[in-house]
């Protein structure tokens, strides 16, 4: 789907969302009442310090004036890979950007994060990944690293990452691996209205609480992260 299908789709009675230079930002009228907001990187953007910086100055913003939940449309690049941006301290831009949603979702603003299109490494944690849950489009190819690039942190050569890719989903890129280890919270239709799917996941939304980790047992895509979960937060319990 295209993003203006996407809008129309999930915004029937009309929405102001503006795309500068691939940088989202605007408000929707919901089927079920009242507005979401809307922010996200489209076309493939690479997300950088100055594009990171105007989508928090928006969240917070918006926490000011509003209320209901906070869309996050992405299609995008990874972050920035310029001098410029790691001179001025992409990460911590990158870091304030994901603790800017995290923070609106802690305050009655739920955060629901939509992939469309591409996102990988450090946009797509800041962005997506930073969101209470994330659904994917048909067609979405996210990527907390590709396998090259993992070849090289791991020091093994691409077909040996690829043959474990068959059978483990963390080491293998795509919205069906991303599905099966819990960080893809559903799979979205294109055929059917997004605002019938949005209502529904509104209405059944996990609590606060970070339901990754389960997801991924059930799915079998992460044996063990429900249990080392279940201990961090027993152990942060204890203390």
């Amino acid at each position: 789907m295209t993003l203006d299908e996407i809008l129309a789709s999930l915004f029937p009675d009309g929405c102001k969302v503006e795309n500068d230079n691939g940088i989202l930002t605007g408000y929707g009228s919901l089927q079920a009442g009242g507005q979401g907001l809307v922010i996200g990187v489209s076309d493939r953007t690479a997300l950088g310090v100055d594009e990171a910086i105007r989508l928090s100055s928006f969240v917070l913003g918006a926490l000011k004036t509003g209320s209901g939940p906070i869309l996050v449309i992405v299609d995008s690049d990874s972050q920035r890979m310029s001098k410029r941006d790691e001179l001025l301290g992409l990460n911590e831009f990158l870091a304030h950007l994901a603790k800017c949603l995290i923070y609106a979702d802690m305050h009655g603003r739920p955060t629901i994060g939509i992939l469309y299109g591409h996102s990988a490494a450090g946009a797509f944690l800041a962005t997506a990944l930073a969101t209470r849950v994330l659904v994917g489009l048909p067609g979405a190819s996210p990527a907390v690293m590709d396998l090259p690039s993992m070849s090289k942190v791991t020091k093994l050569s691409v077909e040996v990452l690829e043959e474990k890719a068959k059978s483990t989903p963390v080491f293998a890129p795509g919205l069906e691996n991303l599905a099966q280890t819990g960080a893809v919270h559903r799979i979205w239709s294109e055929t059917d209205s997004l605002a019938a799917q949005l209502n529904a996941l509104l209405a059944d939304l996990p609590d606060i609480r970070d339901i990754r980790d389960s997801l991924g047992k059930e799915r079998k895509g992460r044996i063990k992260a429900a249990e080392i979960a279940e201990r961090v937060h027993a152990l942060a319990l204890a203390r």
